[in-house]
């Protein structure tokens, strides 16, 4: 079996970061556990906020724990409620089923690692975490959804491609709220 670095899992977290700032998201958190589920690296920015640890932590875990992304988890989840509360139950550590968490594979598609990321919306920490494994020369499950049989060997479960949920800033929403007036800013009612 593959293990990771340490130094592959900075990378992976400083990638992760850099991909945050550049899509403008919220303060992050970022762990990565080796295939056994212990930690590996993980930090927190600055701001952002408590039990940060813990979410990144059962994130990752619950990735590893049912060999796929945790949103994927969520959905079985959802699927099955008397199966996931069975998981939990046996599971050594909590759970948490958002997404965020994200398999770290060799280029062969064997499972050395997961990182779990959080503070902005779910598919936003999931981008995030693709791209902190990509930066570290890796794959993630997504990286083999164009080949049917390594996906049924590999026992990879293909979910929707991740997209940016959060809406987009425009002139026009800029007008609508305010921020748009020729005096310098929004005006307060008063009175009835």
């Amino acid at each position: 079996m593959r293990a990771l670095s340490l130094a592959e899992a900075n990378t992976i977290i400083a990638a992760t970061f850099a991909t945050a700032k550049k899509h403008k998201c919220r303060p992050m958190s970022a762990i990565v556990l080796d295939a056994g589920g212990r930690v590996k690296a993980f930090q927190k920015q600055d701001h952002a906020s408590m039990l940060r640890f813990e979410v990144c932590y059962g994130k990752a875990y619950a990735s590893l724990a049912l060999g796929r992304p945790s949103k994927l988890v969520l959905h079985k989840a959802n699927e099955k409620p008397l199966f996931m509360q069975s998981i939990e139950n046996l599971a050594d550590y909590p759970l948490f089923l958002e997404g965020g968490g994200q398999l770290i594979r060799a280029k062969d598609g064997e499972v050395i690692a997961a990182i779990g990321v959080t503070g902005d919306a779910n598919e936003m920490d999931d981008i995030c975490a693709i791209a902190g494994i990509h930066a570290a020369g890796l794959c993630a499950d997504s990286d083999f959804f164009g080949d049917a049989e390594a996906m049924r060997l590999l026992s990879i479960h293909k979910s929707a491609p991740l997209v940016d949920p959060r809406p987009k800033a425009s002139a026009a929403t800029a007008r609508r709220n305010g921020s748009g007036r020729r005096n310098g800013g929004a005006v307060a009612k008063t009175g009835p």
